[in-house]
């Protein structure tokens, strides 16, 4: 019995762990698919030479987190500044090294810019623990988003599910 439970699980494409469903932060423009049900945070935060107020969207599933966070810099001319910073600080946080897995991003409605990048980024946490990351920076006008998967190990189809669910735009 238990062999058919996971074989249904298998086939339809889930995993009891994640109990996927669409969000659409107010105030963001963007879709994205998350696993688990997001707490929201809001803080002021020095972003491109202003403080401005970074929205932040995140649960748990299994032993990952799912992030979306995003500010509007108001001015088109401090987007990519805005983008460098995010980076920088991803890969501070986890004690990355410079020069880490990276493409260019590619989210459906996503303002072009050269700074928009998809990161993939392995590092040690504060506390000592090695995780693994992948980050898309990206812009809609002038906010800029982040979007981050962080864990001891990361899911590929999770991670397919998170990123290609991954939407901004009216």
């Amino acid at each position: 019995m238990r062999r058919l439970i996971c074989a249904g699980l298998a086939l339809a494409g889930c995993t009891p762990a994640l109990n996927w469903r669409e969000l659409r932060p107010e105030g963001s423009q963007a879709r994205l698919m998350l696993p688990c049900k997001p707490a929201s945070h809001a803080r002021q935060v020095a972003i491109a030479g202003e403080t401005l107020e970074m929205s932040m969207f995140a649960c748990s599933a299994g032993e990952t987190v799912y992030a979306l966070s995003f500010a509007d810099v108001k001015d088109p001319a401090r987007v990519g500044a805005a983008l460098d910073e995010l980076a920088r600080a991803a890969q501070s946080n986890l004690q990355s090294p410079s020069g880490a897995a990276s493409a260019p991003a590619n989210v459906p409605g996503m303002t072009p810019h050269g700074q928009s990048v998809q990161w993939r980024l392995s590092g040690r946490l504060p506390d000592g623990r090695v995780v693994q990351e992948q980050v898309v920076l990206f812009s809609h006008g002038t906010r800029v988003y982040q979007a981050t998967m962080l864990g001891a190990a990361l899911d590929a189809e999770a991670r397919d599910m998170f990123f290609g669910a991954l939407r901004v735009g009216p």
